[in-house]
């Protein structure tokens, strides 16, 4: 890995405990300004200029959230995504040039848990990186605990962990959150905000795009037919229901 592909925070040497935070960035200005303001803030940032670079720190550290770039010159950041989403359930924030939504949405279809549109505040960067810090590093144990089952569906709430028909399926940590949320209310109607809020954030409450991609792949990894619904069903003018058999 070259030194010009590699930039770490050195002024503000972190305790191990704190997160460290992975931007991947072919644009040498974004990576410094990442770099410098999240610094400020005592994260531990590593920025790399493309894939080859990010994989190699992901053998050799641990890497709490990732800050990838959507549109790198070498190899993608769709590909890069899709790829960790294969093996991999840390935390991404997206960036992109592109302002229309079907862009931001193709974000998190491919597994991201936020975006941001260039150009961003990077206070705006730091939030969005605490808030999703925040949300895929609770435990579960809040008044939701133990197992929940809805016929075939089997989760256990405090090892986090899912069971189809006895086959474990394997979730993010942000869809295993919205379903825990619907499990728990199970055969009732959850208003869109409530979803929203709860797996979230109150900073969410109207980023209906947010839910209709998670609970699509929700479906695509519970139901039979994920174009006719029988488990996570619409409720018309309200939000979403699992159904209990």
């Amino acid at each position: 890995m070259s030194a010009e592909a590699v930039m770490s925070m050195q002024a503000h040497a972190p305790a191990a405990a704190l997160a460290h935070v992975l931007a991947v960035d072919d644009d040498p200005i974004i990576r410094e300004a990442i770099v410098d303001y999240l610094g400020q803030y005592e994260f531990r940032v590593t920025a790399v200029a493309d894939g080859g670079a990010m994989q190699a720190v992901l053998a050799s550290d641990v890497v709490d959230l990732i800050v990838l770039d959507l549109t790198l010159l070498a190899e993608d950041g769709m590909t890069l995504a899709r790829r960790l989403r294969d093996h991999s359930a840390i935390p991404i924030v997206m960036l992109t040039g592109r302002r229309e939504e079907a862009d931001r949405v193709m974000g998190l279809e491919l597994g991201a848990d936020d975006y941001m549109t260039k150009p961003f505040s990077p206070r705006e960067l730091l939030a969005r990186i605490e808030t999703v810090l925040r949300r895929t590093t609770r435990t579960g144990g809040d008044t939701r605990r133990g197992v929940i089952e809805a016929g075939a569906l089997r989760i256990d709430v405090g090892g986090r962990r899912v069971f189809l028909s006895g086959e474990e399926v394997r979730l993010t940590r942000t869809e295993f959150d919205l379903l825990a949320e619907l499990a728990a209310r199970r055969g009732e109607a959850l208003p869109h905000e409530t979803l929203l809020e709860k797996v979230w954030g109150p900073e969410y409450r109207g980023e209906n795009h947010y839910l209709k991609v998670y609970i699509g792949r929700l479906r695509d990894k519970l139901e039979a037919d994920a174009s006719q619904p029988r488990l996570i069903v619409n409720v018309r003018g309200v939000g979403y229901r699992l159904n209990v058999p």
